[in-house]
């Protein structure tokens, strides 16, 4: 895969509340959608990737999922 970034823009109310969500997952090894801006922001950051990525359209979805799974792991192993 390319190395060119992908930009999502947050406002700082979404920001702060992705951020607490992520915190807790870190803290807790556990996703729990507590609030629904939790799952309002995830809502939104999906249509946002929607309209930038093509990739889940694409016939080898899976295949391209998986070798960038592998790519992602290996930064940061």
């Amino acid at each position: 895969m390319t190395e060119e970034k992908v930009t999502i823009e947050l406002s700082p109310s979404e920001a702060l509340v992705l951020f607490e969500f992520v915190s807790r997952f870190s803290n807790d090894e556990k996703l729990e959608i507590v609030d629904e801006a939790e799952e309002r922001v995830l809502w939104n950051m999906c249509t946002s990737l929607e309209k930038i990525v093509a990739t889940p359209f694409s016939q080898n979805y899976s295949n391209l999922l998986a070798k960038a799974r592998e790519e992602v792991r290996d930064k940061n192993s």
